[in-house]
């Protein structure tokens, strides 16, 4: 076990942090996240992180509250002097919200990565973006990791005729993934 990495996970995918932290040969972190009656959210870490390499494991998207959580976790890790932090966002909330297309609109995208990057943190994984343009957003490391394998394996292996199957795009923003999808799966598009 590697005593120098440390894997905490906010409350959005407990169990996906388990998962990673068996992965890791390692334990999940003790963290202890509180929300108070007033709506205020607590965050303490109960075992000492300094010198660690941190990676905190949390979504972004709703409650709204996931994005102030991991907010104060990455803050609690830089107080505490870990060494280096790492959030891994599995779902990259406001993803779809990466540029300015009418007037009087934020750029959410890049207020979600202003938040999460004005905490301290050292870097930022995650994975399946909206668009690839929001790892321009930030100046530290930025990974954007592809789920497409592991789906089409698992789409494959559930014995579809590809003849008669369609692959659906939900929106416009994500047509030319799906189409990327359809063909290498044989599938029709739609």
């Amino acid at each position: 076990m590697n005593n120098k990495l440390k894997i905490f996970s906010g409350r959005s995918n407990p169990d996906l942090a388990s998962k990673i932290a068996n992965s890791a040969k390692c334990e999940l972190g003790k963290i202890s996240i509180k929300t108070f009656s007033d709506g205020e959210l607590w965050v303490k870490y109960e075992e000492n992180i300094r010198g660690h390499d941190v990676f905190l494991i949390q979504s972004t998207n709703g409650p709204a509250e996931n994005i102030l959580e991991l907010a104060l976790m990455a803050d609690a890790a830089v107080r505490a002097s870990a060494e280096r932090v790492s959030v891994i966002i599995p779902y990259f909330g406001y993803g779809r919200q990466d540029r300015k297309d009418q007037p009087r609109v934020p750029i959410s995208s890049r207020v979600m990565i202003d938040i999460i990057t004005s905490m301290g943190v050292d870097r930022i994984v995650t994975m399946d973006l909206h668009s690839t343009q929001i790892q321009g957003f930030t100046k530290i490391p930025f990974d954007h990791l592809y789920s497409r394998m592991v789906l089409m394996d698992a789409i494959e292996s559930l014995g579809f005729n590809p003849a008669s199957s369609v692959v659906l795009a939900p929106d416009v923003g994500s047509a030319a993934m799906s189409q990327a999808y359809a063909k290498r799966l044989g599938m029709n598009f739609a």
